[in-house]
C-alpha cells in the first residue's frame, strides 16, 4: 500500500494497487449497473460529452457507483482517510466523497481584508471552498429548479496528479420583478465592538439602500442585540412604510456587550410571529461574531430555535463585518442554520451582497443539497477533496433526506475541487459526480449526475479554460495561506503571475482583486 506523509488536516484517500480478481469483477459490475440506472431527469446537464443526467425513479441506489471497502472489523471507512505504512492494520478506504453543498464566501472576504491591512489571516479561518466559490463560473444552467452537473479536470506539473472540478449550477436568478415576496428579519449587532468604522455604520448604510430596492410586497423586521435583544420593528410590509423602516435603521446605536445567542433567538421568534405563507422567510444576522455574554455556543443557540428552523423552514444568512471577526461562530451558525455566510469589508462589498445578490439570498431552488463523487478504482490511486472539512457527510447518508445538506438559491454555482493522483498509464472512466436535493416546495427528492473520463483531462492547467485556471489559483492561494502543500502548488510568485494574466484575459474585477490579494500575501512573507 502506498502512502504519502501529510501534515495534520491534509488527508488523502489511499487505495491498493493490487486487488483480488473477485473485487475487480465486482467493481466493474457495480459500475456497469450504475450506468444502466442513468436516465434523463429534469433539465439538461453541461454541454461537454462528460456531463450527463440521472434520476432515481425506482428508489434504487443511483448514479454514483457506490463502491465501499470495509475494514477487517467490518466497519466502513471514509474515502478521505490518512493512510498508514502497514497494509495489514490499515483497512482499505472506499472511493466515495460526500459533502453538503456550500456557497459561503466569508473566509475569502475576511482574508482579503486582513491582507489589505498588512497581516496574514489565521490559518484556521482559511476555508478553500469559500475561496473557490467566490468567483463566477460559466457552467450550463437548468431551466427549472435543481442543478446541472459539469465535471472537468487538468493535469498539474506534479507527476500523475490532476485537479478535478465538479461544477453545480442552478437556474438563472429571476428578474427583480418575478421573484416571490420576502419576509426578512434583520438581526443586528449593536454591541460596543460594532462602533468601529466599517461595522454598524456600514450595516446601516446597506440596510437603507436595500430597503429602497425591495418590493412593496416584501416585509422587513428589525431586531437588535447587545447585552439583551429587542425587536425594534415588527414584521412590516414595505409598501407605504419605507420611511418607518429608514427611521428604525437611523436610530440604531451601539451599546455594550454581545449577547449573540439572545439576538438569534429573538430574531427567530420575530420571524415566526411575522411568518408569511408563500414568501421566503429568512433571518439575516449582521455581526462581527464576537459574542462575549450569554450563550456563545452555536449548537445550543441553534437547539433553542430548532422548531422554527424545521417546521417553518426559516433559513439563516450571516453577514460578517469588522477587522476583528468571530469567523468560527458565524460560519457554524450559518452552516447548521440551513444558510450561508458572506463578509462585508467596504461599500462595494455591501452593495454586492445586499443589492446585486439579493435575489439569490432570498429565493430557494434546492433544500438539503448534497454531492457525492465516486472515483473509479481502476484509474484513481489517491484523491483529496480540497476544503469542505466542515461540510462532510457520511457516504451512507447521501440519499438519507433527513440529513441536512445545503440550501441553494437561483443564480448560484457551487464548485468542488479535488486533487487526484491517477494510476500510471490509467485510461478510461475517472469519476462520477452526483448531486441530490429536495424540491423547496414539495420536498420531493431529485438527482443529477455527470462523469469524467481520463482522456477529457486537459494536458496542463495553462491549457484549461480561464474559469478553471481561476479556480485552481484560488485553491492554491488558500492552500498556501494555511500551509497544507497541495500537489502542484507553484508558490505565490507563480500564482501572482497567473492571476494577473487571467485578470487581463477575463477583464474580471474579482480576478484582479485576487491577483492583488496574492501580491499582498507575498509582501507579508
Amino acid at each position: 500500500m502506498e502512502t504519502d506523509r501529510t501534515r495534520p488536516g491534509q488527508e488523502y484517500a489511499h487505495h491498493r494497487t493490487r486487488k483480488p480478481r473477485r473485487l475487480r469483477a465486482t467493481l466493474l459490475a457495480l459500475t456497469a449497473a450504475g450506468g444502466l440506472l442513468l436516465t434523463a431527469c429534469g433539465a439538461g446537464g453541461g454541454s461537454d460529452s462528460n456531463t450527463s443526467n440521472a434520476t432515481d425513479r425506482t428508489g434504487f441506489p443511483a448514479p454514483a457507483p457506490a463502491v465501499t471497502s470495509g475494514g477487517d472489523d467490518g466497519s466502513e471507512q471514509d474515502g478521505e482517510q490518512t493512510g498508514t505504512p502497514d497494509d495489514k492494520i490499515a483497512p482499505p478506504p472506499d472511493y466515495l466523497s460526500t459533502f453538503a453543498l456550500d456557497v459561503d464566501t466569508a473566509s475569502y472576504g475576511y482574508a482579503r481584508r486582513a491582507l489589505a491591512e498588512g497581516r496574514r489571516p489565521d490559518p484556521s479561518t482559511i476555508r478553500p471552498e469559500e475561496f473557490v466559490n467566490s468567483f463566477r463560473q460559466d457552467y450550463d444552467r437548468p431551466d427549472g429548479n435543481g442543478f446541472t452537473v459539469t465535471v472537468d479536470g487538468a493535469r498539474t506539473d506534479k507527476s500523475d496528479w490532476s485537479l478535478v472540478r465538479v461544477g453545480l449550477a442552478t437556474r438563472t436568478a429571476d428578474s427583480a420583478t418575478e421573484r416571490p415576496p420576502a419576509a426578512l428579519t434583520f438581526v443586528i449587532d449593536v454591541s460596543g465592538s460594532m462602533s468601529e468604522t466599517g461595522r454598524l455604520d456600514l450595516a446601516k448604510k446597506s440596510l437603507d439602500e436595500m430597503t429602497d430596492r425591495l418590493h412593496d410586497d416584501d416585509s422587513v423586521a428589525l431586531v437588535t442585540f447587545s447585552d439583551e435583544a429587542e425587536t425594534v420593528l415588527p414584521m412590516t410590509r414595505l409598501g407605504g412604510h419605507r420611511g418607518q423602516v429608514h427611521d428604525a435603521v437611523d436610530e440604531l446605536e451601539t451599546q455594550s456587550a454581545t449577547n449573540l445567542g439572545a439576538g438569534v433567538e429573538t430574531g427567530y421568534a420575530t420571524a415566526t410571529e411575522g411568518l408569511r405563507k408563500g414568501a421566503t422567510n429568512r433571518v439575516v444576522l449582521i455581526s462581527d461574531g464576537l459574542a462575549n455574554t450569554g450563550d456563545t455556543n452555536a449548537d445550543s443557540i441553534l437547539d433553542r430555535i430548532a422548531h422554527e428552523r424545521r417546521d417553518h423552514g426559516i433559513t439563516l444568512f450571516g453577514v460578517g463585518v469588522g477587522s476583528d471577526y468571530g469567523d468560527a461562530l458565524m460560519e457554524k451558525l450559518a452552516d447548521k442554520g440551513d444558510g450561508h455566510t458572506a463578509y462585508v469589508a467596504n461599500d462595494a462589498d455591501a452593495h454586492k451582497i445586499f443589492v446585486d445578490q439579493l435575489p439569490q439570498n432570498i429565493d430557494l431552488t434546492a433544500r438539503d443539497a448534497k454531492a457525492q463523487v465516486a472515483f473509479d478504482p481502476e484509474t484513481v490511486a489517491q484523491f483529496r477533496l480540497i476544503g469542505y472539512e466542515d461540510r462532510k457527510v457520511a457516504d451512507d447518508d447521501f440519499r438519507n433526506d433527513k440529513v441536512d445538506g445545503g440550501e441553494i438559491g437561483p443564480g448560484h454555482t457551487v464548485t468542488a475541487l479535488y486533487a487526484v493522483r491517477t494510476r500510471p498509464g490509467a485510461d478510461g472512466h475517472l469519476a462520477t459526480a452526483s448531486v441530490r436535493w429536495l424540491d423547496p416546495d414539495t420536498r420531493a427528492p431529485h438527482e443529477e449526475s455527470g462523469q469524467l473520463e481520463t482522456d477529457a483531462l486537459h494536458d496542463s492547467l495553462n491549457s484549461a479554460p480561464a474559469t478553471f485556471q481561476v479556480t485552481a489559483v484560488a485553491a492554491y492561494f488558500a492552500d498556501t495561506l494555511r500551509s497544507t502543500e497541495l500537489p502542484g502548488n507553484p508558490g505565490l510568485g507563480e500564482l501572482a503571475s497567473r492571476a494577473h494574466t487571467l485578470a487581463k484575459e477575463t477583464e474580471d474585477k474579482d480576478v484582479r482583486q485576487l491577483a492583488e490579494a496574492i501580491d499582498e500575501a507575498r509582501r507579508t512573507d
